[in-house]
Protein backbone atom coordinates (compact mmCIF):
# COMPACT_ATOMS: atom_id res chain seq x y z
CA UNK A 1 0.00 0.00 0.00
CA UNK A 2 1.79 3.06 -1.24
CA UNK A 3 1.34 6.78 -0.72
CA UNK A 4 -0.65 7.06 -3.94
CA UNK A 5 -3.33 4.70 -2.54
CA UNK A 6 -3.79 6.75 0.66
CA UNK A 7 -4.78 9.94 -1.15
CA UNK A 8 -8.34 8.82 -2.16
CA UNK A 9 -8.96 7.47 1.35
CA UNK A 10 -7.82 10.67 3.00
CA UNK A 11 -10.29 12.69 0.92
CA UNK A 12 -13.12 10.35 1.96
CA UNK A 13 -12.12 10.52 5.62
CA UNK A 14 -11.85 14.32 5.46
CA UNK A 15 -15.29 14.62 3.86
CA UNK A 16 -16.84 12.25 6.44
CA UNK A 17 -15.16 14.20 9.25
CA UNK A 18 -16.44 17.53 7.87
CA UNK A 19 -20.02 16.23 7.58
CA UNK A 20 -19.91 14.73 11.08
CA UNK A 21 -18.57 18.01 12.49
CA UNK A 22 -21.30 20.00 10.72
CA UNK A 23 -23.96 17.63 12.10
CA UNK A 24 -22.56 17.96 15.62
CA UNK A 25 -22.61 21.78 15.36
CA UNK A 26 -26.19 21.68 14.10
CA UNK A 27 -27.35 19.55 17.04
CA UNK A 28 -25.50 21.80 19.49
CA UNK A 29 -27.26 24.83 17.98
CA UNK A 30 -30.61 23.03 18.18
CA UNK A 31 -30.00 22.14 21.83
CA UNK A 32 -29.11 25.71 22.78
CA UNK A 33 -32.17 27.11 20.97
CA UNK A 34 -34.51 24.56 22.57
CA UNK A 35 -33.08 24.98 26.07
CA UNK A 36 -32.63 28.75 26.27
CA UNK A 37 -34.63 30.49 23.52
CA UNK A 38 -37.74 28.72 22.24
CA UNK A 39 -39.25 25.25 22.42
CA UNK A 40 -41.93 23.30 20.58
CA UNK A 41 -44.42 21.28 22.62
CA UNK A 42 -47.55 19.22 22.06
CA UNK A 43 -50.33 20.31 24.40
CA UNK A 44 -53.39 18.08 24.66
CA UNK A 45 -56.21 17.30 27.04
CA UNK A 46 -59.40 19.01 28.17
CA UNK A 47 -57.95 21.37 30.78
CA UNK A 48 -57.24 24.26 28.39
CA UNK A 49 -60.41 24.07 26.28
CA UNK A 50 -61.34 26.10 24.23
CA UNK A 51 -57.90 27.69 23.84
CA UNK A 52 -56.10 24.42 23.10
CA UNK A 53 -57.80 21.43 21.44
CA UNK A 54 -58.41 18.18 23.31
CA UNK A 55 -56.73 16.20 20.53
CA UNK A 56 -53.65 18.39 20.82
CA UNK A 57 -52.05 21.49 19.40
CA UNK A 58 -48.41 22.10 18.67
CA UNK A 59 -47.36 25.23 20.51
CA UNK A 60 -44.27 27.43 20.60
CA UNK A 61 -43.08 28.73 23.96
CA UNK A 62 -40.33 31.27 24.47
CA UNK A 63 -38.05 30.60 27.42
CA UNK A 64 -36.64 34.12 27.68
CA UNK A 65 -39.82 35.61 29.17
CA UNK A 66 -39.60 33.29 32.15
CA UNK A 67 -35.89 33.97 32.65
CA UNK A 68 -36.39 37.74 32.62
CA UNK A 69 -39.59 37.74 34.71
CA UNK A 70 -41.87 38.89 31.89
CA UNK A 71 -44.67 36.43 32.70
CA UNK A 72 -47.89 37.96 34.03
CA UNK A 73 -51.52 37.17 34.72
CA UNK A 74 -53.32 35.97 31.61
CA UNK A 75 -50.26 34.37 29.99
CA UNK A 76 -50.31 30.69 29.05
CA UNK A 77 -47.21 28.93 30.34
CA UNK A 78 -45.47 25.57 30.24
CA UNK A 79 -45.00 24.33 33.80
CA UNK A 80 -43.18 21.33 35.25
CA UNK A 81 -45.93 19.54 37.18
CA UNK A 82 -45.57 19.84 40.96
CA UNK A 83 -47.21 16.42 41.32
CA UNK A 84 -45.18 14.54 38.68
CA UNK A 85 -41.87 16.22 37.77
CA UNK A 86 -41.57 14.13 34.59
CA UNK A 87 -44.70 15.78 33.19
CA UNK A 88 -44.97 19.22 31.56
CA UNK A 89 -48.39 20.89 31.80
CA UNK A 90 -49.88 23.89 30.03
CA UNK A 91 -51.88 26.34 32.16
CA UNK A 92 -52.81 30.01 32.37
CA UNK A 93 -51.26 32.29 35.00
CA UNK A 94 -54.07 33.69 37.14
CA UNK A 95 -52.10 35.46 39.85
CA UNK A 96 -48.59 36.50 40.75
CA UNK A 97 -46.94 36.73 44.17
CA UNK A 98 -48.78 39.09 46.50
CA UNK A 99 -52.12 38.85 44.65
CA UNK A 100 -55.21 37.82 46.56
CA UNK A 101 -56.85 34.75 44.99
CA UNK A 102 -60.43 33.64 45.58
CA UNK A 103 -61.30 30.24 44.18
CA UNK A 104 -64.53 29.47 46.02
CA UNK A 105 -68.03 30.91 46.10
CA UNK A 106 -67.37 32.99 49.22
CA UNK A 107 -65.23 36.06 48.38
CA UNK A 108 -64.15 36.28 52.04
CA UNK A 109 -62.41 32.93 51.56
CA UNK A 110 -59.39 34.28 49.71
CA UNK A 111 -55.71 33.80 50.26
CA UNK A 112 -52.36 35.34 49.43
CA UNK A 113 -49.47 33.19 48.41
CA UNK A 114 -45.77 33.75 49.03
CA UNK A 115 -43.22 35.63 46.97
CA UNK A 116 -41.69 33.66 44.12
CA UNK A 117 -44.90 31.73 43.40
CA UNK A 118 -47.66 31.95 40.77
CA UNK A 119 -51.24 30.73 40.75
CA UNK A 120 -52.08 28.71 37.62
CA UNK A 121 -55.40 27.40 36.33
CA UNK A 122 -56.78 25.67 33.27
CA UNK A 123 -59.30 27.48 31.08
CA UNK A 124 -61.75 24.60 31.56
CA UNK A 125 -62.08 24.65 35.35
CA UNK A 126 -64.24 21.53 35.41
CA UNK A 127 -61.55 19.31 33.88
CA UNK A 128 -58.33 20.86 35.16
CA UNK A 129 -55.86 19.87 37.83
CA UNK A 130 -54.25 23.15 38.79
CA UNK A 131 -53.38 25.41 41.73
CA UNK A 132 -56.79 24.79 43.26
CA UNK A 133 -55.52 21.26 43.94
CA UNK A 134 -51.77 21.64 44.53
CA UNK A 135 -51.51 25.29 45.59
CA UNK A 136 -49.28 28.04 44.32
CA UNK A 137 -46.47 26.91 42.03
CA UNK A 138 -42.87 28.09 42.53
CA UNK A 139 -41.76 30.43 39.75
CA UNK A 140 -38.79 28.13 39.13
CA UNK A 141 -41.14 25.46 37.73
CA UNK A 142 -42.22 27.72 34.86
CA UNK A 143 -40.49 26.62 31.66
CA UNK A 144 -41.80 28.99 29.00
CA UNK A 145 -44.52 31.43 27.95
CA UNK A 146 -46.64 30.16 25.06
CA UNK A 147 -46.90 32.64 22.21
CA UNK A 148 -47.88 30.63 19.12
CA UNK A 149 -50.35 27.82 18.52
CA UNK A 150 -50.88 25.16 15.89
CA UNK A 151 -47.80 24.90 13.83
CA UNK A 152 -49.80 22.21 12.05
CA UNK A 153 -52.65 21.96 10.86
CA UNK A 154 -52.90 25.46 9.40
CA UNK A 155 -56.56 26.10 10.41
CA UNK A 156 -55.64 27.16 13.95
CA UNK A 157 -52.28 28.65 13.03
CA UNK A 158 -51.54 31.94 14.73
CA UNK A 159 -50.52 33.78 17.87
CA UNK A 160 -52.19 33.08 21.19
CA UNK A 161 -53.84 36.17 22.54
CA UNK A 162 -53.44 37.38 26.09
CA UNK A 163 -56.60 36.74 28.13
CA UNK A 164 -57.25 40.49 28.59
CA UNK A 165 -56.94 41.32 24.84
Amino acid sequence: MGVSNLNPWSRIVKEAWDKAFFTAKFFCFLHVCNTYLCTVALAYGPSMLPTINVSGDFILADRLSVRFGKVGPGDIVLVRSPENPRKIITKRVVGMAGDRITFSVDPKDSSRFPEGHVWIAGDNIYASTDSRKFGAVPYGLLLGRVFWRDIWPPEGFGPLRHVND
